[in-house]
C-alpha cells in the first residue's frame, strides 16, 4: 500500500481548528483558520461593550439618587413657607363674640400664664392643646392684627397669643360652637374665653363681666 498523495496528506495532517498551536505556523495548506487579530479584535470589543455598560449602570444610580432627594428638598421648603395659624371670631349665644380657630374651634385663656410663658406643660397640653403656628398668625373677621403675636413653648413650638395671652382649645370641645370649658379650675389657673378685644369673658352675655386675668396688659 502506497502511502503518498493528497489521501495520505489529509490522513496525516492535523487538522488545524481542533490545534490552535498550527495556527501560528501555517502548516495546513487549504485549511481556513482565523487570524490571531481577528480573536484579539473580538475581545477588544467585548470590553468595549462591557465598559460602556458600566458606565451607563452609573450614570443611572446618580439620576435615581438626584431624583429621590427632590421631595425631600420639596417638603422642607413647604414646611417653611406654610401660613400661619387663622385667629377668627364666631358668635357665641351665652357668651357673645367670641375668639376661635378658622375651623370654628373656641379658644382660651389661662389665668396663671403671663405674656411670654405658658405654665400648661405636663398633663395639661391633652387636654387644653396649645393654638400653635409655623408662621406668622393671621387675623380673621373681628380680630385685630396689632393685638396678634407668638411666644415659644418649652419645646420649641410656637403658640398664638392675643393680647399678651397665650391661647388654647379644649378637649372637651368636639364640635365648633362648643363653649364646654369655660370656667373650669385647673393646672394653675382658671380657663376663659376671649372677646374680640382680647379680654376673658367671665360670664352670660347678659351679665358679662370681665377680669384682668393677671392684670397684664387690660
Amino acid at each position: 500500500m502506497q502511502l503518498g498523495g493528497p489521501a495520505a496528506r489529509r490522513l496525516f495532517t492535523p487538522r488545524l481548528r481542533d490545534n490552535p498551536d498550527a495556527a501560528s505556523s501555517g502548516a495546513a495548506a487549504g485549511t481556513e483558520v482565523a487570524p490571531v487579530s481577528v480573536y484579539a479584535s473580538k475581545c477588544r470589543v467585548v470590553r468595549g461593550v462591557a465598559i460602556a455598560a458600566v458606565g451607563l449602570l452609573a450614570l443611572t444610580l446618580a439620576a435615581c439618587g438626584s431624583t429621590s432627594a427632590s421631595p425631600t428638598t420639596s417638603t422642607a421648603r413647604s414646611a417653611a413657607s406654610s401660613p400661619g395659624a387663622t385667629v377668627d371670631t364666631s358668635a357665641s349665644g351665652k357668651y357673645g363674640t367670641i375668639l376661635t380657630t378658622a375651623s370654628g374651634m373656641t379658644l382660651y385663656l389661662l389665668t396663671g400664664d403671663s405674656p411670654t410663658t405658658s405654665i400648661c406643660t405636663g398633663a395639661c397640653p391633652p387636654a387644653w392643646p396649645p393654638l400653635t403656628s409655623k408662621g406668622a398668625p393671621s387675623a380673621g373677621r373681628g380680630v385685630e392684627a396689632k393685638l396678634l403675636g407668638t411666644i415659644t413653648r418649652s419645646d420649641g413650638s410656637r403658640q398664638v397669643s392675643y393680647n399678651g395671652h397665650p391661647l388654647y382649645t379644649f378637649s372637651g370641645d368636639t364640635a365648633p360652637g362648643q363653649v364646654n370649658g369655660e370656667g373650669i379650675n385647673n393646672f394653675g389657673g382658671t380657663w376663659y374665653v376671649l372677646g374680640s378685644a382680647g379680654r376673658p369673658v367671665t360670664g352670660p352675655v347678659s351679665g358679662t363681666t370681665t377680669t384682668n386675668a393677671g392684670g397684664y396688659g387690660y
